[in-house]
């Protein structure tokens, strides 16, 4: 569900989505994000490998649209990521997410909670490609602790860790033997 908004929202800064789907999205949006959205493909594209370096949007967008505010940012984490730091930082960030998913697949805890861990964390990054809510310290240190609490070895005594508790089947989420999933 994230790479198929985060290619959809590249389609739109792209302008290679067909004229009906394209007028819709468009709809949906401001004006405004969509040319924001234009310049941090635009300077992705001038700057491929390493981009402009983090925080720079503002500065070089504001050249490419003139009606952008000073500081501005580009409302998509993905889109960002390729104008500040460019194929590698996108990289970088896909990485990082499906890592976090591989790590929470890995987790001996329960599956209600590595389940309900992941589709958070896989909501935030869906509202993250058209929104940026990655910009507010709180929901990115909210979004470690959720990944950190849910892939944390389980304490001593935890209901989820003893022998025969049915906490899932083998092969799923939070049951059977992690080792069966997860070289370690």
């Amino acid at each position: 569900m994230a790479a198929l908004v985060t290619g959809a929202t590249w389609a739109v800064a792209g302008n290679v989505l067909p004229a009906g789907p394209a007028a819709l999205t468009e709809s949906l949006l401001t004006p405004d994000r969509v040319r924001l959205w234009q310049d941090a493909l635009c300077l992705a594209r001038r700057n491929p490998l390493l981009g402009t370096g983090p925080g720079r949007f503002g500065e070089h967008g504001a050249a490419l649209s003139p009606t952008a505010p000073p500081g501005a940012r580009p409302h998509s984490a993905p889109l960002q990521q390729a104008a500040e730091q460019g194929f590698v930082g996108v990289v970088l960030l896909a990485a990082v997410f499906c890592w976090v998913l591989y790590a929470l697949w890995c987790t001996s805890r329960a599956a209600p909670l590595t389940l309900t861990a992941g589709a958070a964390l896989t909501a935030l990054a869906v509202v993250a490609a058209v929104g940026n809510p990655l910009s507010f310290t709180t929901v990115s240190a909210g979004a470690g602790l959720l990944a950190g609490l849910a892939t944390a070895h389980p304490l001593a005594g935890d209901a989820a860790t003893e022998p025969g508790d049915g906490g899932g089947s083998a092969g799923s989420p939070g049951g059977g033997d992690v080792s069966e999933r997860c070289p370690v």
